[in-house]
């Protein structure tokens, strides 16, 4: 998918003091950015940000960050945050004066970062993550792209390393080439498939206090079933 470059992105993104620069920095210091030693969930591709500030503004004892790799979707997810917050200002907007920009205290557990998930162990040290979210991943559909994909077994050794002893990795998605190819990677990289479903939003176990992401809704709207698996070490 080719995205549209934004020139204001970058200006927002480096005044913004939601979005952490530099976070090779805080590896192994992420809960003195937030000022508590809450546990830390991250999301990794998380486009608007609607999921992961629906899950902190339900869950203030849970600090989350939210990881996108292009600038130009981050910048949706900071106007995102500002409407979250109640603010009527775009930070940014064509022809506006960047307003002064903070983060609000009733949402003061979300940060987000503008990195490539693959250098994922240079920003986060050994289980200091809790859990980790991948919602509708890019599926990368030809094969000699299979270990970009962000549930093949490249990037679960790399999630081993970050993770918490008792930490989980949850994903969800209606690609069903990619749901297959996931279990599969789990089953072979060693890891323990805690719980499955072809079906999420008709499987009342694993559907309980499910928060949907925009694509969700959109594809689910379309009759597409939500496949979901949760997995552990």
């Amino acid at each position: 998918m080719r995205l549209r470059n934004i020139p204001r992105a970058e200006g927002v993104l480096q005044a913004h003091p939601i979005v952490i620069k530099e976070e090779n920095n805080q590896k192994g210091k992420w809960n003195q950015i937030f000022g508590n030693d809450h546990p830390i969930y991250i999301e990794i591709g998380m486009g608007k940000g609607q999921f992961l500030m629906t899950l902190a503004k339900q869950n203030p004892d849970i600090n989350y960050i939210g990881i996108e790799r292009y600038s130009s979707v981050l910048l949706r997810a900071v106007e995102k945050y500002e409407e979250f917050c109640g603010r009527d200002i775009v930070p940014g907007k064509e022809g506006m004066e960047l307003p002064e920009l903070t983060v609000d205290p009733e949402l003061s557990n979300i940060r987000f970062v503008c990195m490539d998930a693959g250098l994922i162990t240079d920003a986060f040290a050994p289980g200091e993550v809790a859990r980790i979210y991948l919602n509708f991943s890019d599926p990368w559909p030809k094969k000699r792209h299979a270990r970009r994909r962000l549930t093949s077994k490249e990037f679960l050794k790399r999630y081993d390393q970050i993770l918490a002893k008792d930490g989980r990795v949850e994903f969800k998605t209606d690609n069903r080439d990619l749901f297959a190819f996931s279990l599969e990677e789990v089953a072979e990289a060693g890891w323990t498939l805690e719980a499955s479903t072809w079906d999420l939003h008709h499987d009342e176990t694993m559907n309980q206090g499910n928060v949907m992401t925009e694509y969700e809704a959109k594809f689910s709207s379309m009759g597409n079933p939500i496949h979901k698996l949760i997995a552990g070490r």
